[in-house]
């Protein structure tokens, strides 16, 4: 099972950037509306509901404001009829680097506005749909504590996995095609595995190497912008950057 290598440094980077912000309560609070009304309103029958709240909880969010938003996505809570839809994104940072951007909106035209004007002050710009999409594959990915790298791969095997990456402090990154995402899960969880995460992701095919400090600078803040807007679910970019040019970028 080949590892996405080349992925995992690309997310450790962008870890520098996701730490500065957590994703606020209104963003996981429309992933769960979203969800609830795409599906039944019950996580137990619901599995893009379950991974929803399951975030919702690690961010610390409380019970009434998940149970808000369930009603919300259901339909049972009077007072508030904004309607979200899911939005891809596309467009180029600086250096050429290719992002897409997930957004859960009720406005497309501020949406589209909003992500324009942060593109335009970052040394970016957005794009048409199509532009970058076809640089990347969406993947299901579990996100796995493990120790034991032998019984890792027979788990994810069993579960019909792709492939997996080994990433750092005994944790695991697995990959699968997306219908295949809560069998992986299930299965993992059976045979013993905390799995920390389950999620849809982009997966770039080919990396833009940034070697520019400046340009470096103005990527992460790109991207920290972009992330900030309540709109933006997701940021995925196809960079890599040395880790001395990553210290400087943010010193």
């Amino acid at each position: 099972m080949a590892g996405h290598s080349k992925w995992a440094n690309i997310k450790r980077q962008k870890a520098v950037v996701d730490a500065k912000k957590g994703k606020t309560f209104t963003q996981l609070s429309r992933a769960i509306i979203v969800a609830a009304r795409s599906g039944v309103p019950d996580p137990a029958l619901n599995f893009q509901l379950r991974t929803a709240i399951d975030k919702a909880k690690a961010a610390s969010i409380p019970n009434d404001n998940i149970e808000r938003a369930i009603a919300k996505g259901a339909g049972t809570f009077g007072g508030d009829n904004a309607i979200f839809e899911a939005i891809r994104y596309e467009g180029y940072g600086p250096g050429g680097v290719a992002i897409l951007i997930e957004a859960l909106t009720d406005n497309r035209n501020r949406t589209a506005a909003d992500l324009r004007v942060a593109f335009s002050k970052n040394g970016g710009n957005l794009g048409e749909t199509g532009c970058v999409s076809w640089m990347f594959d969406q993947k299901g990915v579990c996100v796995v504590h493990a120790i034991d790298e032998e019984r890792l791969l027979e788990a994810s095997l069993e579960g019909g996995a792709e492939s997996y990456e080994m990433t750092e402090d005994e944790m695991a990154e697995v990959f699968t095609d997306i219908g295949n995402l809560e069998t992986l899960s299930q299965t993992l969880k059976n045979q013993g595995f905390k799995v920390t995460d389950a999620e849809f992701r982009w997966i770039p095919s080919n990396s833009v190497e940034v070697t520019d400090p400046d340009q470096a600078r103005s990527l992460f803040k790109l991207i920290d912008t972009l992330e900030g807007l309540d709109d933006v679910q997701n940021v995925t970019a196809n960079f890599e950057v040395a880790e001395e040019l990553m210290v400087f970028s943010f010193s």
